[in-house]
């Protein structure tokens, strides 16, 4: 392939070659592209210079076009329109054409709290698009988003990484889960019922303690971890019909899918909230079907922490 000097390209060039091919008169180009007459025949003697070819002729007061000029007209006119559609021109994304995969990268919680309603939403807006959620934590969300497997992350993670993006969408509370039967307990909660009664706990890192505890030792008192799990839908299931209660987050504990006769209290210790943010790359902040993704995510969120809340 024949090296070029990029440098002495100019797009304006091809600007004012089509100008002048219409107008046939540098005068009328200059007025047309609104520049000067000696800065259109500056742009004239560069073509020149860069094709290698006199492009134009002077008879009477027209300049007529060389055969070399003739055939670069329609191949000029396919550049301009490329640039002016294809790059100059914001990208449209259409849900409604989608038919591609639509990727998040979720937690645990995030899955089991908002998969279906974005399943829903994602489907009503494109038809024919696939929702592909895949698990992620606060080790490998990062890789996730940097090498593409996922076009949005959705949980209690906080980026440390001037890469990537993020929008706080709420800040979620914890709630003391139990079975009132097998427990004798009801709701509120009392300090002593809460530190008297085994606690199930839900744990990412399969460590039986939580800053939890160190509360309860400030205020000198303790309570016994019997069992530990990553999942929540294990923790859930246990209780039923146990002397056990689990610290877990609200909107897990009010979901419509559990049919159970577990009740909800508040805590009786101070149980730090956390924030559920959505999370992408910057390179992507700009792209339509990104950004598409991210509204719809946000909107949807929203949307299901208030049913929940209210409920």
């Amino acid at each position: 392939m024949k090296q070029v000097n990029w440098r002495s390209v100019d797009l304006n060039l091809l600007v004012a070659f089509s100008a002048l091919m219409e107008s046939r008169s540098v005068t009328r180009a200059a007025e047309k592209l609104s520049i000067g007459q000696s800065a259109m025949s500056h742009n004239l003697s560069r073509l020149r210079t860069l094709l290698d070819d006199p492009l134009f002729h002077r008879q009477g007061n027209e300049m007529l076009p060389t055969t070399r000029a003739l055939e670069l007209v329609p191949v000029v006119e396919q550049l301009l329109e490329t640039i002016a559609s294809d790059i100059l021109t914001p990208v449209r994304f259409e849900p409604e054409h989608y038919d591609g995969p639509v990727r998040i990268g979720l937690t645990d919680y995030a899955e089991l709290v908002f998969a279906p309603v974005l399943f829903d939403e994602f489907r009503r807006q494109a038809p024919h698009c696939q929702l592909s959620c895949r698990p992620i934590d606060r080790v490998n969300y990062r890789e996730a988003l940097k090498s593409d497997h996922v076009d949005v992350v959705l949980g209690a993670v906080e980026p440390q990484d001037t890469a990537l993006i993020m929008e706080d969408l709420y800040t979620e509370r914890h709630v003391c889960l139990f079975d009132p039967r097998s427990t004798g307990l009801s709701s509120p909660l009392s300090l002593e019922s809460y530190t008297s009664t085994p606690h199930a706990l839900v744990t990412v890192d399969g460590q039986l303690s939580s800053p939890v505890d160190d509360t309860l030792r400030a205020l000198g008192c303790d309570r016994q971890v019997v069992m530990g799990s990553q999942r929540f839908l294990t923790v859930r299931h246990l209780l039923s019909g146990r002397n056990l209660l689990c610290t877990v987050a609200e909107l897990m504990a009010k979901l419509e899918m559990f049919n159970d006769t577990l009740a909800i209290s508040p805590a009786p210790v101070n149980v730090s909230d956390f924030v559920i943010r959505q999370i992408w790359h910057k390179k992507h902040d700009n792209n339509a079907k990104n950004t598409w993704i991210r509204q719809t995510i946000q909107r949807t969120v929203i949307q299901q922490v208030a049913d929940l809340r209210a409920r």
